[in-house]
């Protein structure tokens, strides 16, 4: 699965012995990074042997996900050469437009929607690499 295609929830439930979630990786990146799975793995840490795994095996998959989207799994940055921009730095709304091939008033109706996340830093918006992956991943779906 390239990570574009739409699937019903029923297609994420597998098993015989008991349902069992199969989660895609950058989906697993995604609850990593918006649900804070680092602190919940670190703070739970040996309560459960099973939960453990499960939770290293999220974070193990997400940080495959971000090595082979080039983006770096300890601030979200992208390692690849930038050319429009520096390696690591966040885009403006005109970057991540080119990147995701619409307008920038595209990109700024998506930040207005909460579809994107993007900071504002005086009169513009910065966008992190990441989350302009898992808002084209959407997309793409």
């Amino acid at each position: 699965m390239t990570g574009r295609e739409w699937r019903p929830p029923a297609a994420y439930v597998h098993g015989l012995d008991g349902p069992t979630v199969v989660v895609p990786a950058r989906v697993a990146a995604w609850l990593e990074r918006t649900g804070n799975l680092w602190e919940l793995r670190t703070r739970h840490r040996g309560a459960d042997p099973e939960v453990d795994s499960v939770l290293v095996a999220l974070a193990t998959a997400a940080a495959i996900w971000r090595q082979q989207a080039g983006i770096s799994s300890d601030h979200g940055t992208d390692q690849r050469k930038q050319p429009e921009t520096e390696t690591g730095s966040p885009l403006t709304t005109t970057q991540a437009a080119h990147r995701l091939g619409i307008t920038d008033r595209g990109v700024r109706a998506a930040i207005a929607a909460q579809r994107l996340n993007a900071q504002r830093v005086g009169d513009q918006w910065l966008i992190d690499r990441e989350d302009l992956e898992h808002f084209r991943a959407g997309r793409a779906a």
